[in-house]
């Protein structure tokens, strides 16, 4: 089986002033997704949501063999990866389509396939 990465970008100030039916929906729209990736064969291995980026530690080579330490998101941009699932499959045509069908219901996802 191959293993695959879902990640979940979205703009992070707008994502958490949104109504409470908007969140309702999206969590109706993952429930959906975990139905479509089980009736696929797809193994789901791990998922969820991340905390906030402003709460991230980024990590860096600095100078004389010594890391960079700062608090923050790696890149500072407006979106910022809030959540991924990482998913077993030996159907890649039918993981994309139900990655598909879930991007159909408003989300954004980036499929990446995890290098052998």
């Amino acid at each position: 089986m191959s293993r695959y990465l879902i990640l979940l970008p979205a703009p992070e100030a707008e994502w958490a002033e949104l109504p409470p039916e908007v969140h309702e929906k999206g969590q109706r729209s993952h429930e959906q997704f975990h139905r479509d990736l089980s009736a696929g064969g797809h193994v789901l291995v791990v998922g969820g949501p991340l905390e906030a980026s402003d709460r991230a530690t980024s990590i860096r080579p600095g100078t004389d063999g010594e890391a960079l330490v700062t608090d923050g998101p790696f890149s500072e941009t407006a979106e910022q990866v809030v959540g991924f699932y990482l998913v077993e499959s030996d159907d890649e045509a039918d993981l994309r389509a139900a990655c598909e069908r879930f991007a159909g219901r408003g989300e954004h996802i980036e499929l990446r396939r995890l290098a052998e």
